[in-house]
């Protein structure tokens, strides 16, 4: 099959990365410095998983790239995917499968209607990577895991999902096929809300959120408002979100923190839309109020 990854930071570089290295026919998209390294110099990839690999690789502007690809891969933050809309629709047809990695929820159902030929999943990943430099990205731990799934109202030849899930197994990833993906998207929606909303807002690392306190209870009662969210949304949990997310949180590295976070601070654009205006405004349309996240949500507009 023919692999595109829209938007080769560290997880969409790791995605490609991994996929060139089992000699998977794959191109990506990239940008500035990181498209020229990555066109001169190929994909240098650093992973834990898989050791050090200069890797040669397909990489286009999305004004190069003129291919119809079999799968695509949206890596792109929530804030860059409204300028893909016309790329996205000009490389889709009817054979394509769309599988967006982002950190939002209801994905899938935005770009359906960008493309509305080619058969959109929705997706989440779990992996530690990062873009080190332009063409250098890379993996930390032991975990990268792909969720993807179709959503309820797609029509796609189960075949395909599981013959995407046996490559990317070539090529070293773990893959869930989802029988529930509006849930497992959720899931992984209300943690990465809860964790880069509290770090954001108290500015510490991880660390600071695994210690038993202040920051660690604004943490849990915003998992709790995720919690109240899903059963309001009629989305069932296999276990509890709280218990869940905290699992979770006490696994990460101490010195971890979210790219909201850093994007935040470094004052340009950031998933804040996704992560925590989308929480807010989706609990009104559902006819519910999440206090910490509400009070969250007007103590970053007033602080912006």
């Amino acid at each position: 099959m023919k692999y595109l990854v829209v938007g080769t930071g560290g997880v969409g570089g790791c995605i490609a990365g991994f996929l060139a290295n089992a000699g998977k026919q794959v191109a990506c998209i990239a940008r500035g410095a990181h498209l020229t390294a990555l066109k001169e110099k190929g994909l240098k990839l650093q992973s834990d998983l898989k050791g050090e690999h200069i890797l040669p690789i397909q990489a286009f502007s999305i004004e190069e790239y003129h291919d119809q690809p079999d799968v695509i891969f949206i890596c792109v933050k929530g804030y860059s995917l409204e300028a893909m809309d016309e790329f996205i629709q000009r490389i889709s047809h009817k054979e394509t499968i769309i599988i967006p990695i982002l950190n939002g929820f209801g994905v899938g159902d935005r770009l359906q209607k960008i493309a509305p030929s080619a058969t959109v999943l929705d997706g989440c990943i779990y992996i530690v990577a990062s873009l080190i430099r332009p063409g250098e990205v890379s993996q930390s731990g032991k975990i990268f895991r792909i969720v993807y799934g179709k959503r309820p109202e797609t029509n796609c030849f189960d075949q395909k999902l599981h013959t995407i899930g046996e490559e990317l197994a070539e090529c070293g990833i773990k893959v869930d096929l989802s029988e529930d993906i509006r849930r497992d998207t959720f899931v992984k929606w209300a943690f990465i809300s809860a964790t880069a909303v509290t770090g954001a807002y108290y500015d510490v690392p991880m660390g600071e959120v695994q210690k038993p306190g202040q920051i660690r209870d604004t943490f849990i009662r915003l998992s709790q408002e995720m919690d109240t969210l899903a059963h309001q949304m009629n989305i069932p949990m296999n276990e509890n979100l709280v218990d869940y997310n905290l699992k979770v949180l006490d696994k990460m590295l101490p010195e971890s923190t979210s790219s909201m976070q850093k994007d935040l601070k470094r004052g340009g654009e950031s998933e804040i839309q996704e992560l925590l205006y989308q929480v807010v405004s989706t609990a009104q349309e559902n006819n519910i109020d999440l206090p910490n996240y509400r009070f969250m949500a007007e103590k970053f507009k007033t602080n912006n």
